[in-house]
Order: structure tokens, then sequence, then C-alpha cells
């Protein structure tokens, strides 16, 4: 048995490079499949049903795949789509899909693959005992579903059914990345171990290239191993670069978990067959006795006005660790001031973030910084967009002329490279689940709905 899987890039809509994809498609693969999603821009897209990319963007990279398609008449197959994979998303996509399928007067089976979950079917599935955490999950309660949007992550098995009663076309919702690539080797009698493995090594396309890109790579995938080949000249492929993208986005490079199982690479093996190739054996993989599909929510939460700012007086920058908790009592007292009232200080956050002293480590910076400049972020969060703003003003305000001990009279603090200083950020949104549902069959927290174009 050989199998021939091509994953064009890491993501729809990143742009990758034609010349390699078509050394892809010339290879002749059996399948394309190519992921749309993820939740590593947080919880924005699922929230809003907003995708991250452009409509422009991921219009370009979807009809060189229908293109390819249609001249290898081979299942292309695109998962999590418009980001999250909620199923405004699949919608978004699909009206991409019948737009550019009459430009290009292309004909062939549609499959939509829908993933949110009802609020009656989580309130079921609670009550049941059914929703587990996953680790460091949030505690959560049965009302959360009410005021949240939340998707199932599918396997492979809806893919596979759609595959079964002849989609050409897949776009699913929220999906394991791997399960996009793994449903048609599976189907075709495939080692699990090899499958998976494969599944995972390509899932981002060339993020595991040297240098990583967003272009694609082509599997060959046989009896006792596959071939994995990168695409876009002047790229290569090292046994630790392919092994490396095993702990990517998991704690255990060695035990990765699926809907069905956990994929085990203690005994894998990478062998470079050139520059361009690796060659990877010995991966198995372990069937779970209960299937499990994980739940991710988001809700909304609040508004937000940012403000961005500077300075570089070493006796300023010294003084601001001091100095803004003493500017947030202040501010408390402001709202309720100038609100009368009607805002309480409590619902509305005021945060600063100094770039360039221990930001980005949120105060767990090992080592003491002594910058000469610093970018101030401030972020103010309230209920509403336009209490957001109006607190934000006065932030701004104040902000530019904090009073400094070791300097008499009026004072710059922070430098505002805009005029007003004040941007509208608009909704703030927070994941509310890390769990999954158990004891469900692979298909019943998902729909599927055919069409012909």
């Amino acid at each position: 048995m050989e199998l021939r899987i091509l994953a064009p890039t890491g993501a729809l809509g990143a742009g990758f490079d034609a010349d390699a994809f078509a050394r892809g498609v010339a290879a002749r693969p059996d399948v394309i499949a190519c992921d749309a999603g993820s939740t590593d821009s947080g919880p924005a897209a699922l929230g809003s049903g907003t995708p991250k990319l452009s409509a422009q963007a991921v219009a370009r990279d979807l009809r060189l795949l229908l293109r390819a398609r249609n001249e290898l008449r081979v299942p292309l197959i695109i998962g999590s789509c418009g980001t999250s994979g909620r199923d405004a998303g699949v919608e978004w996509v699909a009206a991409l899909t019948r737009r550019i399928a009459a430009e290009e007067n292309l004909h062939f089976t549609l499959g939509l693959i829908y993933s949110d979950q009802p609020v009656e079917r989580l309130e079921e599935l609670y009550d049941a005992g059914r929703i587990t955490p996953l680790a460091n999950a949030p505690r959560i309660e049965r009302e959360l579903f009410e005021r949240s949007h939340t998707v199932a992550m599918m396997g492979v098995e809806p893919i596979q059914e759609a595959l079964q009663s002849g989609c050409d076309v897949i776009l699913a919702g929220r999906a394991s990345d791997t399960a996009l690539f793994a449903a048609l080797p599976h189907l075709r009698g495939a080692d699990a171990g090899l499958t998976w493995h494969m599944a995972k090594t390509i899932e981002c396309g060339a993020a595991c290239a040297i240098p990583p890109s967003a272009n694609g790579l082509l599997v060959t995938l046989r009896e006792d191993h596959f071939d994995v080949t990168t695409l876009a000249e002047g790229s290569r492929l090292t046994p630790r670069s392919v092994a490396a993208h095993t702990l990517y986005e998991n704690a255990d490079p060695f035990h990765i978990t699926e809907p069905s199982g956990v994929l085990d690479t203690t005994d894998a093996t990478y062998e470079a067959v050139n520059e361009q190739t690796v060659r990877v054996r010995g991966a198995r993989y372990l069937p779970s006795e209960c299937y499990t599909n994980k739940l991710e929510g988001a809700e909304l939460v609040g508004y937000q006005t940012v403000i961005f700012g500077g300075v570089r007086d070493r006796i300023v920058i010294e003084a601001l660790p001091k100095l803004l908790p003493m500017a947030k009592q202040y501010f408390a007292a402001k709202i309720l001031d100038v609100f009368a009232g009607e805002v309480d200080p409590a619902s509305v956050d005021i945060d600063y973030r100094l770039y360039g002293n221990g930001a980005v480590l949120a105060g767990t910076e090992p080592d003491p910084l002594t910058p000469r400049e610093l970018g101030v972020l401030i972020t103010v969060t309230a209920p509403d967009q336009a209490t957001a703003h109006a607190v934000a003003t006065f932030v701004a305000h104040a902000s530019s002329h904090l009073p400094i001990a070791e300097y008499d009279g009026l004072v710059s603090t922070l430098a505002y490279p805009y005029s007003p200083p004040e941007m509208e950020r608009g909704p703030l949104y927070r994941f509310t689940l890390n769990h999954v549902a158990t004891g469900n069959t692979p298909t019943e927290l998902f729909r599927t709905t055919t069409e012909e174009l």
C-alpha cells in the first residue's frame, strides 16, 4: 500500500507558495487536506464568530486548492473553518467555495460538517456527568452554557462518513488538526500508529521545515514507514526538525491524545533520506475504551479601550511600579465622581503593562531588568464600550502627568504616539471551557449536509 497526502499550508489563508504547491500536486496525492483554524489567537474568533484571516486571503488559497482538486479528482478536506470552527465559519468558507466554483465552472459534491453545540445538549451532558475537565480547566456551572458559544472538536469519523457518502470537498467545523489528514488513510486500512504520527507531523504544513514557513509538505505513507518531504525551494527537513514537531502544543512529545486514543511516539525513529525528506517509523496508536470530544467555549466579558505610550526618563521609569497602584486608586474614586455612582468602579479594570520591564512574563521575570525605555500599554475594560472610552479619556490625561516625587511641578510622564491616544479595541472574550464530552459516539455531536455544485 502507498498513499500520498498533501498538506499545502498550516492555515488556510496564510498564503502558501504557488510553485511549491504545484510540486505537491504534480506528485498526484490521494487527498489534499488543510487546517483553517486554531485557538492560538485566543477566544475572539470563537466568541464573535469573526475569522482571523481575511476573506481575500482565504479565497486566494481556496481557489488554488479547488482547482487542484478538480484536476486530480481527489478529496479536499478543510477543517476548523473560519478559525473557530463555528457553524458561521463553515458557512463563511462555504460561501467562498460556492462563489469560486461558479467563477471557475467547477462541479463537485460539497459536504458541510457542523460542530456548534446547542445549549440543551450541553445541559444534558452536564446533568449526566459527561463533561469532564482537562488539566487546569476552569470550574464550570450549568448556567455557563447560556451565555457562551461552544463547539465540539471532531475526530476522523464525521469526515470519514462524508467521504463514504461521496463528498469531494469537505468543509468541517472544529476538528482535531490531525483528523483531517488521518481520515482517508484510516479508511484505506493504513497502520494507525503511522497514520496518526504522519498527521501530527504535517498538521501545520511546513512548520517543521527549516526555515519554517506557511508552505506545504507531502507525505508518502507505506506499510511500515512514511516519508515526509518539504516542497518549497530552499527549505529542508532534518530528523530533529520533524521529531520536534511532536512537542508543538503538547506537554508530552511521546503521548499525544486524540478523541479515540493516544498516539505513542516513544519508539519512533527519524532518518534523513535527503535534505528534503525524512523517513519515520515506529509509532503506535493505543485506542481508548472511552471516546471523547474536546469542548471549547467562549463568552463576551466586556469592552476595551487601549492607550499606548512610552517613557525614556529614568526617574519616571523607576517611579512607575510604585506610582501606578496609587493611580488606580485615584481612578476608582474618579469613576464614582464622574459617573455619579452609576458605574461601579469594581466593574472597570484599568491595567498597565510595562513593556521592557517584565510585561511579557507578567510579574514572573527571573532576572531584574534595567530598561532605558519603556512602552506602556494601558487597557481599560468596562461593561460597555462607551464607559470604557469615557474612563480611558481621563486615564490617558492623568497618566501623561503622574506626580513624580523627585520633580517639582508638572512633568510629562508618558508620551503618546497618536492623537487622540484612546483606541477602541472592542469586545473582549474569554475561554470558558477546557473540557471533554465523554460517553458519546464519534459522530453524535456533529451534523452533516451535502449539496451539489
